[in-house]
């Protein structure tokens, strides 16, 4: 028993050895591929994840809308409680932007390395009907990939503008609080529901392509990693 825990020991370290020198970003996919799931799979899981953060993320900024269109309506003795309101919203809205951002890169490093893996196993055919079958399936999956990475940056890009503005109007208010101030903000409001309609759809958007990305992953017959 001792000497077959030792070697199991000494194999465990060794794969940890190996992981560890692929980099950090290839050592959580190389470990969850050597225990079962497949890269395919993890990619699905990561788009899973980023669909999810969209999701959330675009109740955030509804959210964050909401309590600066209230604003308009606020008197003197609701102000301090106001912004207090709204920079919690505006922190919110950029901790939830980061964390779309990050689930994004998360889903790009797997698909990455799904695709690098498939186009390179593609010479290791014998059959080359199997061999065109499979790259034909992997064109496939990158342009549809490529379709819903597209439509997750173009809503990523949107909040930037959003972000921005929620930062000014907090900042702002953090120095002039009375009816004046609320008053030169208010313009900006119109253009401000503008941006945040402009990116609910951008998101709505991307979590469609997300959902049909994954339904076709679940639906494919194989041929990649």
């Amino acid at each position: 028993m001792t000497s077959l825990y030792r070697h199991l020991t000494l194999l465990l370290l060794g794969l940890l050895f190996t992981f560890n020198s692929l980099g950090c970003a290839s050592t959580g996919i190389a470990v969850k591929e050597f225990f079962g799931q497949a890269k395919r799979e993890q990619l699905v899981d990561r788009v899973q994840d980023a669909r999810d953060e969209q999701t959330e993320a675009k109740e955030q900024f509804e959210s964050a809308l909401a309590e600066f269109l209230a604003l308009t309506g606020a008197d003197g003795g609701e102000l301090e409680a106001m912004y207090e309101r709204l920079k919690d919203e505006a922190d919110a809205s950029e901790k939830q932007a980061e964390d779309v951002r990050k689930r994004i890169r998360d889903v790009e490093r797997v698909a990455d390395a799904l695709f690098a893996e498939w186009a390179g196993e593609l010479e290791e055919y014998a059959n080359q009907d199997m061999r065109r079958a499979s790259e034909r399936q992997l064109s496939e999956t990158r342009m549809r990939y490529n379709e819903m990475l597209t439509a997750m940056k173009r809503a990523e890009a949107k909040m930037e503008p959003v972000l921005a503005a929620f930062n000014d109007q907090v900042l702002f208010l953090k120095h002039n609080l009375n009816a004046r101030a609320i008053a030169s903000l208010e313009s900006n409001f119109a253009k401000l529901e503008t941006d945040i309609e402009t990116l609910v759809s951008e998101m709505e958007q991307s979590i469609r392509e997300a959902n049909a990305f994954i339904e076709e992953m679940g639906t494919a017959d194989g041929g990649g990693p």
